[in-house]
């Protein structure tokens, strides 16, 4: 029987990364000196396969273990559909610097420019400064097309952008077609449709490592962008409940739920054809399956296989429980 499985971490550089991620994050073959914002916790990226961190499993990526466990890692339902590729991808963020601003497209134009799926995801913030903000749509609900390129153009666009203010807890749904950016001082758990497809709109007026201004994706963000999203709808801020699994998002893509366990707390998957990938964002906690223990603390990530039924978590801490209905 599989059992509970952890990842290998890969550390992405990002100009507007940090340092955070090496504190946290046991990756490997990093270079120190480099500042780092994004870790892919989950991936079958192609390039970017995860690979498996502990057991007898250890070493073997993602991919291959679809390939040999097919329904019984992944649910019967979701091999049938995305067969080797895994549908999810987890990231870690840490925000030093403001993100660009950008937008992805759908499943629909995604597979007509990229042979790709689109992306839709969702942002939970772990930890932030006083005051720190991210960017979700825009902040009057008559913006067209052609208002957007004319800010676009004239080099105005944050004007028209819908500035939240965050804190630790708040999460965020962000489907596809929605213009959207990460503010500086912002950590989050970030899960998304399997896709690395970005439209980089604005970026702030800055360079990238070369000294030259990073490449902007007007002419193909234009046509992905929702300008009917209302931001209001993007935002979801619900208190954890104690041993109970809290819903945070449901869409046709994942379903993530907030959960705090104080003490002991049981997880029957019996009825859900799904893998379940716990990520935690406080505390520590031990997972015991059939398959076997493991134990998770903050920052890492857990991927218990769709065989396994039982779950108990014993332990203080907080999860981010997703998976597919």
């Amino acid at each position: 029987m599989l059992y509970p499985l952890k990842f290998r971490p890969r550390l992405k550089e990002r100009i507007w990364g940090g340092s955070k991620l090496l504190q946290i994050k046991k990756a490997v073959r990093i270079d120190k000196s480099k500042p780092y914002g994004e870790s892919w916790d989950i991936s079958c990226v192609r390039g970017d396969l995860s690979a498996v961190a502990n057991g007898q499993l250890k070493g073997n990526n993602l991919q291959e273990l679809i390939e040999v466990y097919m329904g019984d890692l992944t649910g019967e339902k979701i091999f049938d559909k995305f067969g080797l590729e895994f549908p999810l991808l987890i990231k870690t963020l840490d925000c030093h610097d403001v993100l660009s601003v950008q937008v992805h497209p759908d499943d629909e134009l995604a597979a007509e420019r990229h042979n790709s799926f689109g992306k839709t995801e969702m942002w939970f913030v772990t930890a932030c400064e006083e005051g720190a903000s991210i960017y979700i749509g825009f902040a009057d609900t008559d913006i067209t097309r052609e208002k957007y390129l004319d800010a676009v153009s004239g080099g105005y666009l944050p004007r028209l952008l819908n500035k939240i203010e965050v804190k630790a807890g708040d999460a965020f749904f962000i489907p596809a077609g929605t213009v959207h950016a990460l503010g500086k001082g912002v950590e989050v758990v970030e899960i998304q449709q399997t896709s690395d497809v970005t439209y980089r709109i604005y970026d702030w007026d800055r360079t990238g490592a070369d000294g030259k201004p990073r490449e902007l994706h007007t002419a193909l963000a234009v046509d992905a962008i929702d300008f009917r999203r209302k931001s209001e709808d993007c935002i979801i801020r619900k208190a954890a409940k104690e041993n109970e699994s809290v819903q945070l998002a449901e869409c046709q893509y994942f379903t993530v739920n907030l959960l705090k366990v104080e003490g002991s707390a049981e997880k029957d998957y019996a009825k859900l054809d799904s893998f379940v990938i716990y990520s935690c964002t406080s505390g520590s906690l031990t997972v015991e399956t059939e398959g076997g223990t493991e134990t998770i603390t903050e920052g890492e990530t857990l991927l218990i296989p769709a065989e396994i039924n039982d779950v108990t978590l014993t332990g203080s801490g907080t999860l981010l429980e997703t998976y597919i209905n």
